[in-house]
């Protein structure tokens, strides 16, 4: 069990590394979009954000899943 709250917590701490940097990154992009989901939309938000917080959140979802199935194994 330590061994699981010892590798999540890295990932988090990377992850959030990653969006700071992200966060720093796009401040100057002057494109910005709308997302149309389910009969919304969002505010305009740089494509750059919308595509590197659905990859950090991807990165830190799959390490959470592989990290719970391997704990399980054991």
């Amino acid at each position: 069990m330590k061994k699981f709250i010892i590798s999540n917590s890295l990932s988090l701490l990377f992850n959030l590394f990653l969006l700071i940097f992200l966060l720093i990154g796009i401040q100057n992009n002057q494109k910005k979009e709308k997302i149309f989901f389910l009969n919304t939309e969002t505010v305009n938000m740089p494509i750059s954000f919308i595509s590197g917080s659905s990859f950090i959140v991807g990165i830190f979802y799959g390490n959470f899943i592989f990290s719970f199935l391997k704990f399980k194994q054991k």
